[in-house]
């Protein structure tokens, strides 16, 4: 049995290690860059590493793809975020490139202008700016800081007759 040293001192066996990320793991979707954070924490010396992320693996706790797909919707629906700012906090995430175009891909286009137009109409709703142009030019800076697609951005505006 192989013994860990966590942050705090306390010595945690191969069991200890493996229930703590379970637990971990079971609790929201991971990507592999949090479970190697999470492994750090407790301890986890980097050659020992592919261990335990074949065992969650192996296990089901782990799934890249399960992952890159439900944070995709997470972002979409909950955040209310584009493709551009879901593309950029997954590159952070260390998620491939291919597999990130794939899942942005796999997004409903009719939801995703639902979410645009939604977002444009309550953001005009509290803007009290009367200049048109202005209006319209802080309409534009906001989804894109929410990280829609410029040309999308325009196309709502002038349908929804905000500007």
């Amino acid at each position: 049995m192989r013994k860990k040293l966590s942050v705090n001192n306390k010595l945690l066996s191969e069991e200890q290690i493996i229930q703590k990320l379970e637990t971990f793991c079971a609790y929201q979707e991971r990507c592999l860059a949090d479970i190697k954070k999470k492994m750090k924490s407790l301890g986890v010396e980097a050659t020992e590493e592919q261990f335990f992320i074949d065992y969650l693996k192996e296990n089901n706790f782990y799934n890249e793809d399960r992952f890159v797909e439900k944070y995709i919707h997470g972002k979409l629906s909950i955040k209310k975020w584009g493709k551009f700012k879901i593309q950029q906090q997954l590159k952070a995430k260390q998620i491939n490139s291919t597999q990130i175009a794939q899942e942005l891909n796999n997004i409903d286009d009719i939801v995703y202008l639902e979410t645009l137009n939604n977002i444009l109409l309550k953001k005009n709703n509290v803007l009290k700016e009367e200049n048109l142009q202005k209006r319209k030019q802080k309409l534009i800076i906001y989804a894109q800081q929410k990280g829609f697609e410029l040309d999308l951005i325009l196309n709502a505006i002038k349908k929804l007759k905000l500007a």
